[in-house]
C-alpha cells in the first residue's frame, strides 16, 4: 500500500530512517519533530511537523495538519534507566505520556479517518525488553510492555474494518541512544555497582548493534504484509531467541537476559 504516512520522531534514528525509506517507496510522508525548524538533518522528501507528545492540543494540531493518515509509526519517546525504588514519580510519568499516552491518543485521532477508508496500519515501535525484561530498566521496560499490550488488544477491534495495528520490537540498535537516555540513580545508591555493570554492558550492546535502517525495513515489511503478524521483532538475535524464550521456563530467559548484561 501507498498513500500518506505519519512518523513521529523523525528527526533522527528509527525515525528518520523510516520516514526516508517510507518516501522511497512512494508514500507521502509527514515526519514529526518537537522543533521542526530545528532538524539537523532534515530527510529530504518529509514535510515535518511539530509534536509535542506531552502536550494534549499539539497532538491534536499534529493530527490535523497531516489530515488523512494511510498510516502511522508511533516511534517517538524517551529511554530511562533506574533503580525502581529510585525512580522519580514525576519521570515516570513523563515517561508513559512520551512512550504511552501520547501515542495512544495520536492513534485515537487517526483511526476513525482509516475505519472509515477500510485500510490503514498503525505501527508501535516498541522493544524487545518487553518481552525480554531487564533490572534497572522497569520503568522503560514497563512503557513498551504498555504500548504492546494496546496494540495487540485493539488490533482485534479494527481488523474487521480493513485497519491493522502492529508492535515492532528492535533490540539492540546503533543509534546512538544511549548518550540521550535519562538515568535515575544516586551517587551512594546501594543498588549503583550493580547499576554501572548493566549500563556498560547495555551501552557496548547498543553500540555494536543493528542499524536504524535494518529496524526501519522491518516496519516497511509490517506497514506493507498482506497478513498482518501481531508483532514483529528485530536485532539482537530475535528469531533465535524468541525460539529459546517458547521452550525455557521464564526464569531462565530471565536469567539469560540478566547475564547478558553482567548481572546475577
Amino acid at each position: 500500500m501507498t498513500g500518506t504516512a505519519l512518523v513521529t520522531g523523525a528527526s533522527s534514528g528509527i525515525g528518520a530512517a523510516v520516514a526516508a525509506a517510507l518516501v522511497r517507496r512512494g508514500y507521502r510522508v509527514y515526519g514529526t519533530s518537537r522543533n521542526p525548524e530545528k532538524v539537523n538533518s532534515p530527510v529530504a522528501g518529509v514535510t515535518y511537523l511539530a509534536l509535542d507528545l506531552s502536550d494534549e492540543a499539539s497532538i491534536e494540531a499534529c493530527a490535523a495538519a497531516a489530515g488523512e493518515v494511510d498510516v502511522l509509526v508511533n516511534n517517538a519517546g524517551e529511554s530511562q534507566s533506574g533503580p525502581f525504588e529510585e525512580l522519580p514519580m514525576d519521570a515516570v510519568r513523563r515517561l508513559f505520556q512520551l512512550n504511552v499516552f501520547g501515542a495512544v491518543r495520536l492513534s485515537q485521532l487517526v483511526l476513525p479517518g482509516m475505519r472509515a477508508r477500510g485500510r490503514g496500519r498503525v505501527v508501535m515501535v516498541g522493544s524487545m525488553l518487553a518481552s525480554f525484561p531487564l533490572a534497572y530498566r522497569s520503568s522503560y521496560v514497563a512503557s513498551k510492555a504498555a504500548i504492546k499490550g494496546f496494540a495487540s488488544a485493539a488490533r482485534r477491534e479494527y481488523a474487521p474494518y480493513g485497519v491493522g495495528i502492529t508492535t515492532v520490537e528492535p533490540g539492540s540498535i546503533a543509534t546512538g541512544i544511549s548518550e540521550r537516555r535519562t538515568q535515575y540513580v544516586a551517587t551512594d545508591s546501594p543498588f549503583r555497582s550493580a547499576y554501572d555493570t548493566m549500563l556498560a554492558a547495555l551501552n557496548a550492546n547498543e553500540a555494536k548493534g543493528i542499524s536504524a535502517e535494518k529496524v526501519a525495513a522491518k516496519v516497511v515489511v509490517a506497514i506493507e504484509a498482506g497478513r498482518l503478524r501481531p508483532f514483529y521483532a528485530v536485532g539482537s538475535g530475535a528469531p533465535f531467541v524468541f525460539a529459546l524464550r517458547r521452550v525455557l521456563p521464564r526464569g531462565a530467559s530471565e536469567r539469560m537476559v540478566a547475564r547478558r548484561h553482567g548481572l546475577r
